[in-house]
């Protein structure tokens, strides 16, 4: 007979504990999980196509003399990949950004981790010629798949190294809150009790919700539970008040002895008056509340019209986050979300006046949540940051190579490459059989720049005599690869894409199976080119006019995104009639520096400020910046519907 649940949560903690104690020795070595700052974000949402602020040079870790800036070096976080690398990242700090060591430092956690083995996490894409369904990525893909392999079991593996990072990363004042649901509910508050320790639970949350009964054959269910857990004896609590509204007060008045009674409640204690005829509004009056206790209904969750939709499946309220963040934190307290979805958190604790650090696996949610933030007035300035060497950090999590050499061999066979014979011959080159191509293939722990073209086309000039062409294979990407691509002869070199869930299909399915199938697939990269911008004298003294206008965007190949065909049909047709359709999101930075995308323009799809049109961006910014003399260069960053990240930069007198 199968081990029970109970029998197996010992192998859960022994094996979480383990995990934990592997990643906290690394975070205080020098193989530390590093951040890589993809943006820095000073919102400035386009309402006109003319952006006429001052640019805000503030830019981490100096930020000596920013007006637009935390006056003490704090800066907000979007992080976009796997939490528990993300939570490594924080607890080693990050020097580049100014960050210290987050342990210790957060006030408040609220997490709404994925609880439904069977959910749909599918997004909706709206095109100008109709909807698309884009299926998580691969790397989603395989992590809910992990979660959820052996059930209920999986998931909880999941989540006890996580649940102990967290703990490390609170505050002796700090609290933490996991939304939670009948699925594992009851498992994960076991688990809890194990990390933050039972005398630190403070309260089992009901939100109770209306939905239309379904349910025939069982009570429906309407209602999550949040279980809400202090570090110490000493977490921050503020008593939240709820006014009473009118509904609340009518549904209080009660017939007893045959006489209306209004009951109310009055700091927990329950007090009956008599009324007379009188309406129920001339008993109560304006400063009459409840205080809130630990069955929330007066809470709804987000319409499918409602003002707050963003349509993200999980999607939680502001008010029920609004609840959370007053109670257990203060001004300025750092808060966190690691499982961000649409990020109410952030967006809340933005709104609240808190700090706040949040993060998300998928690209899509932290599409998503940048949006929003940039959307808030007055948003204060934050950083945008991926896992640095994503495949770097899973090569070494692996367990099936042992060097970065047998790697190499696998990528050139599942590619259609030979390996060259010879004791020196270098692992990570081969070669397609009766052709002249060399085939290059980059290692996980680096990202493929301008050096590595370089390089590979000096191997293509000089190795065993030369070679037509080289075909680059490469993990990771520098943000500029796009410009790097542009200023090659296509026929001489070529770079495409190393699948990034290949390495979780080798450990599923096997070297010898991928092969087989044929499916696996090495897409060439996608990139933006945009028309010579303009510049000339604005009418304001020392200033100018910078005018940077889209002109192309390549995507990647179809066959590569998580689509069914009827959905490849529809973006291949946007490409072929206006790939700039594709357009997300763009951003400019008129000063780019080499290092830091400093984004101080912004248009995205669902801005309808400046052009009434939500499917599309505008093509052309106009900026006023200072001038000065010498050469400038101008960066343009752009984000795809799928999520994928184009940059392109251009040097201008």
């Amino acid at each position: 007979m199968p081990k029970s649940l109970i029998e197996m949560l010992p192998d859960v903690v022994a094996t979480g504990k383990k995990e934990v104690e592997r990643i906290l020795e690394r975070a205080q070595s020098d193989n530390k999980m590093m951040l890589q700052t993809n943006e820095y974000v000073l919102p400035a949402r386009d309402d006109s196509g003319l952006f006429r602020g001052t640019i805000r040079a503030c830019c981490p870790p100096d930020n000596a003399g920013a007006e637009y800036c935390e006056t003490d070096g704090w800066f907000n976080r979007l992080i976009n990949g796997d939490n528990l690398f993300a939570m490594q990242a924080l607890l080693a700090g990050d020097p580049a950004t100014g960050l210290p060591s987050m342990r210790g430092k957060i006030d408040l956690i609220y997490i709404d981790p994925p609880f439904d083995s069977k959910a749909d996490y599918r997004t909706k894409i709206t095109l100008p010629n109709g909807d698309i369904e884009q299926k998580p990525t691969v790397l989603e893909q395989f992590a809910y798949s992990d979660t959820w392999a052996d059930g209920t079991i999986s998931y909880l593996k999941m989540l006890y190294p996580r649940l102990a990072l967290m703990r490390e990363l609170l505050s002796d004042k700090g609290s933490i809150y996991v939304h939670c649901d009948w699925h594992a509910g009851h498992y994960v508050k076991a688990i809890m009790d194990n990390i933050f320790g039972k005398n630190n639970f403070v309260n089992e949350i009901v939100w109770s919700y209306s939905r239309w009964a379904n349910v025939s054959s069982a009570f429906q269910r309407m209602h999550d539970t949040l279980l809400f857990y202090t570090k110490t004896q000493t977490g921050i609590f503020n008593e939240q008040r709820i006014q009473i509204g009118e509904k609340r007060k009518r549904n209080l008045v009660q017939i007893v002895n045959g006489k209306k009674v209004s009951m109310r409640d009055n700091f927990g204690n329950v007090v009956y008056r008599e009324q007379t005829d009188k309406p129920v509004s001339d008993f109560w009056d304006e400063q009459d509340f409840f205080v809130s206790c630990n069955c929330w209904d007066d809470i709804f969750q987000v319409g499918k019209t409602g003002r707050e939709r963003l349509d993200y499946a999980t999607q939680k309220p502001e008010a029920l986050l609004e609840r959370i963040i007053k109670a257990s934190s203060n001004e300025n307290s750092i808060v966190a979300d690691f499982f961000g979805g649409a990020g109410t958190t952030a967006a809340v604790a933005e709104k609240l006046g808190r700090r706040w650090i949040t993060s998300d696996l998928g690209k899509p949610a932290c599409m998503i949540m940048r949006k929003r933030l940039i959307d808030i007035p007055d948003c204060k300035p934050f950083l945008y940051h991926s896992i640095g060497d994503y495949s770097r950090e899973a090569f070494l999590s692996d367990k099936q190579f042992r060097r970065v050499s047998d790697l190499a061999r696998v990528v050139l066979g599942l590619y259609g490459a030979l390996p060259f014979d010879g004791a020196d011959a270098p692992a990570n080159l081969g070669h397609i059989r009766g052709t002249s191509t060399l085939v290059y293939v980059d290692s996980p722990n680096k990202v493929t720049n301008s050096n590595t073209i370089k390089k590979a086309l000096e191997l293509r000039e000089s190795y065993m005599g030369g070679w037509n062409k080289v075909i680059v294979l490469g993990w990771n990407f520098a943000f500029d690869i796009g410009e790097t691509i542009q200023g090659i002869n296509r026929s001489e070199c070529e770079v495409l894409v190393i699948p990034p869930d290949l390495l979780d299909m080798l450990r599923k399915k096997g070297y010898r199976d991928l092969v087989d199938s044929g499916k696996i697939t090495f897409s060439s990269l996608q990139y933006l080119t945009i028309k010579t911008p303009r510049i000339v004298p604005a009418n304001e003294e020392g200033k100018v006019k910078i005018t940077v206008e889209l002109d192309n965007y390549v995507l990647l190949s179809p066959d590569s995104l998580p689509l069914d065909d009827k959905s490849k049909a529809k973006v291949q047709q946007v490409m072929a009639e206006n790939p700039l359709d594709l357009i997300e999101y763009w951003s400019v930075d008129p000063d780019y520096d080499g290092q830091t995308f400093r984004s101080v323009w912004q248009d995205y799809r669902e801005n309808t400020a400046n052009d009434g049109d939500a499917l599309r961006v505008v093509h052309d910014a106009e900026i006023i910046t200072p001038a000065h003399p010498g050469k400038r260069k101008i960066c343009v960053k752009a984000v795809d519907v799928f999520g994928f990240e184009s940059m392109t930069v251009v040097e201008v007198e």
